[in-house]
């Protein structure tokens, strides 16, 4: 979201002049953006002309604070760097983080002072966030593409013992967690499934805790991707993390088709782009 791809720009026309101008171009957006969205934020730890902030009266959190993703449980989220001595962490790099009760592999989405004026935009400080232990080594890595491949090798099995069971469940996703405490199987079922038997057998093939965690079909279209009718990918998988509640009404106030079919995005519900121009009140 806050980037601009430069990817057409060939490096030959920048030869001599500027290093990776990817990188540089981007940075000068996002302080652009961090400027225009919280003037004062670049040089103070609270900006007074943020009415938001100073009706929720939050507290400063001062920790060093980035965005995240992964393909587990946690998504869309925060951690903390509390390691010194010149680490650096940039976007795209491939951490991993751990929690009291699990360690994962995830990639950098943002990082720097947009970080918290986004934090404070959304009401979150000091809460219980995980940890940066490093950046992933090649170790790291190899273990990573090994779990990737046992998630492959696992869908067959649970397809086969959901037929078994007779069980309505479409398996949208599979991940082990990266210390392989954990494997999730990610479904999706028209109503609630009784799944403790098939659980107890999972975890007796794969010698591991077994989660498995019923979706909705507009998560399942965040967790799959793909490309909408704009011709752009998903908005829920490139830039949003959480879903509003769209309805008819926005899309009559926006004179658009009555025509549900065309409303509707490929996980049958309205767009989420219905909703950008709504105007909403702090």
């Amino acid at each position: 979201m806050y980037n601009i791809d430069l990817t057409f720009i060939q490096s030959k026309e920048f030869e001599g002049e500027i290093d990776r101008p990817d990188q540089v171009y981007n940075e000068l957006l996002r302080n652009y953006i961090t400027k225009s969205v919280c003037p004062n934020k670049l040089e103070t730890d609270y900006c007074d002309n943020c009415s938001v902030l100073l009706e929720r009266n939050l507290p400063n959190d001062s920790r060093n604070i980035i965005e995240v993703n992964s393909c587990g449980m946690n998504g869309h989220h925060f951690c903390e760097i509390k390691i010194t001595n010149g680490f650096k962490i940039g976007k795209h790099d491939i951490i991993i983080t751990k929690s009291e009760d699990y360690t994962e592999i995830v990639t950098v989405d943002e990082v720097g002072k947009i970080v918290k004026i986004r934090r404070e935009r959304l009401g979150m400080a000091n809460e219980d966030i995980p940890e940066v232990v490093r950046i992933a080594t090649e170790d790291d890595l190899e273990k990573f593409r090994n779990n990737l491949k046992d998630e492959v090798k696992a869908r067959p099995i649970f397809q086969e013992k959901v037929h078994k069971y007779n069980l309505n469940m479409k398996l949208v996703d599979v991940h082990f967690q990266f210390d392989r405490k954990r494997l999730f199987f990610f479904y999706t079922s028209d109503g609630r499934v009784d799944f403790r038997e098939l659980a107890k057998e999972l975890a007796g093939i794969f010698k591991t805790r077994i989660e498995l965690r019923q979706m909705g079909v507009r998560d399942e279209a965040k967790k799959m991707g793909g490309l909408g009718s704009c011709g752009r990918e998903y908005c829920c998988s490139s830039f949003l993390h959480n879903f509003k509640r769209i309805t008819t009404q926005i899309a009559s106030d926006q004179n658009n088709s009555t025509n549900l079919s065309k409303l509707s995005g490929p996980c049958c519900k309205l767009k989420c782009c219905l909703s950008f121009e709504v105007e909403e009140s702090n």
